[in-house]
């Protein structure tokens, strides 16, 4: 077996970290393109902002942990499975939703509090209780996908009744024809769908060559499966969330921010591990319990949050952005 000489491994060094900055210019690129196509179909079919982040957007920008998972698992490392997706939830709520709340206001839809939230937390806690024997077989991902179905099916029901309601207040003089002022919404229409495809690849490859290159960087180190999950994977694979939800803040576009971000959280429990298990069982170690409390923690954390004001600030986001750098300074001193 050859040895590695010292000039082919600063290589190997260097093209690591090029692929992790293009990752990030990629990821960048791709949430940009992803909230301007999933932005103008919302308008275009008078569907809430927020059910499009709750599923399109979740979906696409939650590919990477799929992905990832699904590997994992393959490959015997259950740690990073697990660690992906918990590390990304708390991700999601307390570094993602406190840097946007920080770097621009989110005002709460009633909806984020009355379904949203117990959805995410709800699909949590479940987590919690199912893996208590220490693994998540097969019919349990199947509960989560069906779960998981039976909500987007809700969202769709829910935002068409709102839609017939808003319709019926319009007095409707004659049905809109397919006139040549209305060709080229039909070819808008195409555009933000082509948007929307570029923008989920781009976020689905900006993200493996982020996460590859960095889960190489830190193996070299000696990082454990669950330090790389719980941090490296899922910090990786959140940034889509937190390039999704800045770009959407920016964009004062508030609704899809937030409504990614716990379609995300809903999507990495009941998608994610559903699939996954559904493919291979997971085995849970003990260590990855104490991070599923810290998950249900910031959920938690979350909702006097979000109900104070119907608005998340600056202090609000403070507060997320301390428990996300606390919980991960409590990892970093215990490796």
């Amino acid at each position: 077996m050859r040895a590695i000489s010292l000039s082919e491994r600063k290589y190997d060094d260097m093209f690591d970290i090029f692929l992790l900055l293009f990752g990030l210019i990629v990821l960048i690129g791709g949430g940009d393109v992803l909230v301007r196509g999933a932005s103008n179909i919302a308008l275009r079919f008078k569907i809430s902002p927020l059910v499009v982040g709750l599923t399109i957007v979740a979906f696409g920008t939650s590919s990477p942990e799929l992905f990832i998972s699904v590997q994992s698992a393959l490959k015997g490392s259950p740690d990073m499975t697990m660690g992906n997706v918990i590390g990304s939830n708390i991700c999601n709520l307390a570094l993602v939703l406190g840097l946007t709340a920080v770097f621009s206001p989110i005002n709460i839809n009633s909806s984020s509090i009355r379904i949203d939230w117990p959805m995410a937390m709800g699909s949590s806690f479940l987590l919690y209780i199912l893996v208590l024997e220490n693994y998540l077989e097969r019919k349990e991902g199947i509960l989560f996908v069906v779960i998981l179905l039976g909500y987007i099916i809700y969202l769709i029901q829910k935002s068409r009744s709102v839609k017939n309601k808003e319709e019926a207040l319009i007095s409707i003089d004659e049905p809109e024809e397919d006139t040549p002022a209305n060709a080229p919404a039909k070819k808008h229409m195409a555009k933000d769908v082509l948007f929307i495809v570029a923008g989920c690849l781009g976020l689905y490859f900006g993200s493996e060559w982020f996460v590859g290159s960095a889960k190489e960087i830190f193996l070299d180190m000696g990082v454990s499966e669950r330090v790389i999950g719980i941090m490296v994977l899922a910090i990786g694979t959140s940034l889509p969330e937190l390039v999704t939800a800045i770009v959407a803040a920016l964009k004062k576009n508030t609704d899809l921010a937030i409504g990614n971000l716990m379609g995300s959280n809903i999507f990495n429990v009941l998608s994610i591990l559903g699939i996954t298990s559904i493919i291979k069982e997971i085995h849970v170690s003990p260590a990855i319990m104490g991070d599923m409390f810290w998950m249900l923690g910031v959920t938690l954390v979350l909702l006097p949050l979000m109900v104070f004001k119907r608005r998340l600030g600056r202090l609000q986001g403070s507060i997320l952005l301390s428990i996300y750098f606390y919980y991960t300074y409590s990892i970093l001193i215990a490796v």
